[in-house]
C-alpha cells in the first residue's frame, strides 16, 4: 500500500506541475494570460483520454506490466515537454504526460481496491487517495521550487529522472501477476450488460463498450460522477487563478512560495483517510453533506484573500478538505457497485473528474482576466452552491447504505421487482 500510494503521488503530480508555472509558460510561449489556461485544459484532455482509452486495460492485461509499459512512456513524455520548441509541440506534450500520468494513478487505486475486502475497501482506497492527494499538492511545491532554481523546463527533466527510478523500483517490487479472468473484463454492470463465458478472449472494442454502459446503467456513478464534475471545477477555479494573484501585488511571491501554499492542502490526505472510514461505516450521506458545506463556506475567507494572507490560508484548508472528503466517498460508494470492474468503474468515475478540473482551469483564467480575483472568488461560489443543490435533490434517488455494499440502483432486477410490488399496491 505504500509503495502504491508512493508511485500514485509521483504519477499525478506530472498533471499538475505545470499550475504554478503558468505566467512563465505564458512568456516563453507568448501565450496571453487570458488563454494560458488552455495548458491545464491540455493535460485534462489527456486525463480523459487515459480515463477512456488506457485505464480500462487494467481489467484485461497484467497490471503490473502494463504499469511498466505506461511509466515508460511518460518518461519519454516529460522529455518531450522538457525540450517543446513551440507552444504546440509544449501542448500536445502536455496532452501526453496527462493521459500517461492520469493512466497510471487510477490504474494503480483500482489495483488496490480489487486487492481489498469488501469490508476495508473505503479504507483502502482512502489510503491510496492520500497519497494522490499528497503528489497532487507536492506537485506546486516541487514545480515552484525547480522552476526557481532550473527554469520550468527543468521541472520536467527532474520529474523525467524521478519517475525513471521509480520504474526501477517497481519493476523490482511488484509481484508478476496474470491478466484478470476473461469472465471479469467482460463483467459490466447495470441493463443490458451482457458477460462472456469464463476463460473467453474480451476484445479491446468490448472492453471499451462496456465502460460506457457503465456510464448508461450505473445510477451511482451517474449522480456521484456528476457531484465530481462540480467539485473538481471548484478546485480547478481556485488553483489556477491562485497563480494570478499571488504573483501580483501586494503580494508579488516568486514560484516557490506559490508552489508552497500547496503545502496547506496536505490537511486534504487526512480527511481522505478518514472519509473512507467513514464510507465502510455507512456514513457516507452525512460525510457528504459536510464535505460540500465545508467547500462551500471555504469560498467567503478566500474572497478576503486579496487583503489577508490568513484569510487565504484558512479558505485553502476548508476547501482541501471538502474537496478530498467527497472525492474518496464518492470512489467508495461507486467502488460498492460490483465486485469485478474496478479499472472501468475508476475510469469511468475519473472521466468526470478530469472535464471538471479542465472546465474549471480555462473558465478561472477567462473570469480572472475579465473581473480579477473575485470574479474568479463568485465563480468558484457559484460551481460549489450547485454542487450542495445537487447532491441534496438526489439524496432520496441514490441513498447508498455502503456498510452493506448496496444502494437502492445499484441492481437493475431488485428495481424490477420493487416497481412490481409497487404497481400491486400503490
Amino acid at each position: 500500500m505504500l509503495l502504491f500510494a508512493c508511485a500514485s503521488g509521483l504519477s499525478v503530480a506530472n498533471v499538475y506541475y505545470a499550475q504554478p508555472l503558468l505566467d512563465a509558460l505564458a512568456a516563453d510561449f507568448g501565450i496571453s494570460l487570458a488563454a494560458v489556461g488552455a495548458v491545464i485544459t491540455a493535460t485534462q484532455v489527456g486525463s480523459v483520454l487515459a480515463l477512456v482509452l488506457l485505464v480500462p486495460l487494467g481489467d484485461m492485461l497484467s497490471r503490473r506490466g502494463l504499469m511498466l509499459g505506461q511509466l515508460a512512456a511518460l518518461v519519454l513524455a516529460l522529455c518531450w515537454v522538457c525540450v517543446a520548441g513551440s507552444a504546440a509541440a509544449m501542448m500536445a506534450g502536455m496532452l501526453a504526460v496527462g493521459m500517461l500520468g492520469t493512466a497510471m494513478t487510477q490504474g494503480l487505486i483500482a489495483y488496490a481496491a480489487s486487492a481489498a475486502s469488501e469490508q476495508e475497501r473505503g479504507r483502502v482506497v482512502g489510503a491510496a487517495q492520500s497519497g494522490v492527494v499528497g503528489g497532487l499538492l507536492m506537485a506546486r511545491v516541487f514545480a515552484g521550487l525547480v522552476a526557481d532554481l532550473a527554469g520550468w523546463r527543468g521541472v520536467y527533466a527532474a520529474s523525467a529522472a524521478i519517475m525513471l527510478a521509480l520504474g526501477v523500483l517497481l519493476w523490482r517490487a511488484l509481484p508478476k501477476s496474470r491478466a484478470p479472468a476473461a469472465a471479469d473484463a467482460a463483467t459490466t454492470t447495470g441493463a443490458g450488460a451482457g458477460a462472456a463465458a469464463a476463460g473467453a478472449a474480451v476484445s479491446y472494442t468490448a472492453l471499451l463498450a462496456s465502460s460506457f454502459a457503465l456510464l448508461r446503467h450505473n445510477r451511482v456513478l451517474q449522480v456521484r460522477g456528476a457531484i465530481a464534475l462540480l467539485m473538481f471545477a471548484v478546485f480547478g477555479t481556485f488553483w489556477s487563478a491562485l497563480v494570478f494573484l499571488l504573483s501580483a501585488p501586494p503580494y508579488a511571491y516568486s514560484h516557490t512560495a506559490i508552489g508552497a501554499f500547496g503545502l496547506v492542502g496536505l490537511a486534504g490526505a487526512l480527511a481522505a483517510a478518514r472519509a473512507g472510514h467513514w464510507a465502510d461505516q455507512g456514513r457516507a450521506q452525512p460525510a457528504s453533506a459536510a464535505a460540500l458545506a465545508l467547500m462551500t463556506a471555504a469560498w467567503l475567507p478566500l474572497a478576503m484573500a486579496q487583503h489577508s494572507l490568513p484569510a487565504l490560508i484558512i479558505g485553502i484548508l476548508a476547501l482541501d478538505l471538502g474537496v478530498q472528503a467527497l472525492h474518496v466517498t464518492n470512489q467508495t460508494l461507486i467502488l460498492r457497485t460490483a465486485k469485478t470492474d474496478h479499472s472501468r468503474l475508476i475510469g469511468a468515475y475519473m472521466m468526470f473528474y478530469a472535464l471538471g478540473s479542465g472546465a474549471g482551469a480555462i473558465a478561472a483564467t477567462h473570469v480572472h482576466a475579465m473581473a480579477g480575483w473575485n470574479g474568479a472568488c463568485l465563480l468558484g461560489g457559484a460551481l460549489s452552491l450547485a454542487a450542495l443543490a445537487f447532491w441534496a435533490s438526489t439524496t432520496k434517488v441514490a441513498s447508498p447504505d455502503c456498510k452493506s455494499g448496496r444502494t437502492n440502483l445499484e441492481w437493475p432486477d431488485q428495481i424490477n421487482v420493487l416497481q412490481q410490488q409497487r404497481d400491486k399496491n400503490p
